[in-house]
This record gives structure tokens, sequence and C-alpha cells, in this order.
């Protein structure tokens, strides 16, 4: 499929023994290979050395608020602030690209500003920010209204000019839209913002997509037992790569066909004249109407 990224996640990918196998098939297969662990006590230096021989390209670490009480307390795991930035300088100790991934959601959006400081603090490659859809144990972490998403985005918008790092928005695409308002090419609306197509590293490997990603776009999930949707947060199964090659579903489901085609939203995200670059989160859609098509709850633009 010509494949770029493949990420190994979970819950906690080092309940798997063979976590070193699957990245070093992965690379031998010409993936760019990164995996998400837990700040549990199975990450341990020795992890950490053990994915950079095995050739990971990049680990990621939770990380969602700025101190340890806060973080601990929305984890439910006392000890997780630390231990994670413990493997924060086991990752730097063996050279291993370290992104950060932070959820935003109504507990953490007002320690968002804090947060963008200190990852700044931290020598990492990559921050991915995720904007909560609230599904599961997700529903009594708080959502956030379409103006408090756009002062977040302020937020990232400036982190994302002056940090020596990428700054990767994840479920809340009207972020390109926000970033392309601001540019000086803001006026085109089929154009992803070239803020918002860096890349760097060896090869130009790190980098952002040089075009809009959503849930089946770009974009596909694959389970523990081999059902494929269109994101891990949009639970509508396409198919099964026990039974169907991954590049054929991903080309041929109806479901991802139907993702892919930006004059099939409805409501504002349909009439908006941003659709080819943001398209609004097609999971949080379903998760807050129960229709994968509809207008992103939390973005309030009013297409002109």
């Amino acid at each position: 499929m010509g494949t770029p990224v493949c990420v190994l996640s979970g819950g906690d990918p080092l309940k798997r023994p063979d976590l070193c196998t699957l990245v070093r098939k992965g690379r031998a297969l010409g993936l760019r290979m990164g995996t998400i662990p837990a700040a549990t006590d199975r990450l341990t230096e020795d992890v950490v050395r053990g994915l950079r021989d095995a050739g990971l390209d990049q680990m990621a670490l939770s990380l969602d608020f700025p101190r340890a009480d806060l973080h601990d307390a929305f984890r439910g795991v006392p000890g997780a602030f630390a231990k994670t930035m413990a493997a924060v300088e086991w990752a730097h100790t063996h050279g291993l690209p370290l992104q950060i991934n932070t959820t935003v959601c109504g507990r953490s959006a007002p320690y968002l500003g804090e947060m963008a400081a200190m990852v700044e603090r931290l020598g990492i490659v990559f921050w991915e920010v995720f904007f909560l859809v609230p599904v599961g144990r997700g529903e009594a972490l708080g959502g956030l209204s379409p103006e408090q998403c756009e002062d977040l985005f302020a937020i990232l918008y400036q982190t994302q000019k002056r940090a020596h790092f990428l700054v990767k928005v994840t479920e809340a695409p009207h972020y390109r839209r926000y970033v392309a308002q601001h540019e000086a090419a803001g006026g085109a609306y089929g154009t992803m913002p070239g803020l918002l197509t860096r890349s760097e590293g060896p090869g130009h490997t790190v980098g952002l997509a040089p075009r809009g990603v959503n849930a089946g776009n770009g974009f596909a999930f694959v389970s523990h037992t081999g059902d494929v949707f269109p994101s891990g947060f949009l639970p509508l199964r396409a198919g099964s790569v026990r039974e169907q090659p991954l590049g054929e579903i991903y080309r041929t489901s109806p479901l991802f066909r139907t993702l892919r085609d930006p004059d099939a939203l409805l409501g504002r995200c349909g009439r908006c004249e941003y659709r080819q670059i943001c398209g609004g989160s097609r999971s949080r859609a379903y998760a807050l109407t129960g229709n994968p098509l509809a207008t992103d709850p939390w973005c309030g633009y009013v297409p002109a």
C-alpha cells in the first residue's frame, strides 16, 4: 500500500512478548515503526534499549498534565508521571526519538499552556495532541465547547510556530481550518498550510502528512483480532484482515470510500469551504450524534 508509518498501540504494547520481533519485521518490510508503551513496571531502561536495537524509529509516551499529582490522578496510577519522566531520560540516553502524546478534554484543557511549556523542555521530536472523543470511560472526562477549542488552537498554533519539534493535532481536524485562516494563504481552501506539512529528521521521515488525514482517509486501524476500522475511535467495522487484504478493505470498503468523499458530509461540514483539508472529526460526530457524516459538534465555524 505504500504505507509510511505503522504504530503498534494498545492498551500496553509491552504485554506482547514479541514486540521487538514485530518492530524488526516492520522495519524489514520498509515501514517506519512506532510504539506507545504504557508507564508501568514493564517499561524499563532495558526495554527502551531493546526497542532501539530492534530498529524502532520513534517511541511515544503519554503525558496529559504538567504536574505529577494531576497526571497520576487522571491516569489513576500513582507514580505514572515519575515513570514517564524516567522513560523520557532513557529514550534520550539511548538515542531513541521521542514523541509525547497529550489528551485534551474538559479536565486538562486549562493546563494546555503550561503543558506546552513543559513539552518544549523535554527534547522531543513530535507532540501529538489528542482531542477527546467522548466514548467509553472518556464520557466522564468532560467535553469541550467550540469556543474552547478555538482558544486551545491558539495555544497550539503559537507553540507550532516557535517549537523545534512537530505538533500534530488528532481528532480535531478543524485545527487545520484555524491554521489556514491565520496563515498568509488562508484563502486557499483546498490547500494544506505549509505549517501543517513540515518534515524533518533523516530523509525527512519525521513529519506531517502533505494532505489532511482523517478516519478512513489516509488512516486505518486494525484491532487485535484483525478487524479493520476507519480509526480506533470510530467503531464501525469495514472488514477483517483474516478475510481480505488490508489494502483491499481500505480501497474498496463502502464505509471508507464514503468517508473519503468530502461532498458526502452533512450539515455545516458538508457546506464548509475547508472540508477538503478538514472534514471534522468523523469519530466525534459518530460518538455524539450517531452519524459519522454529521457536523463535528466541537466546531463552531459557520461556512462563508
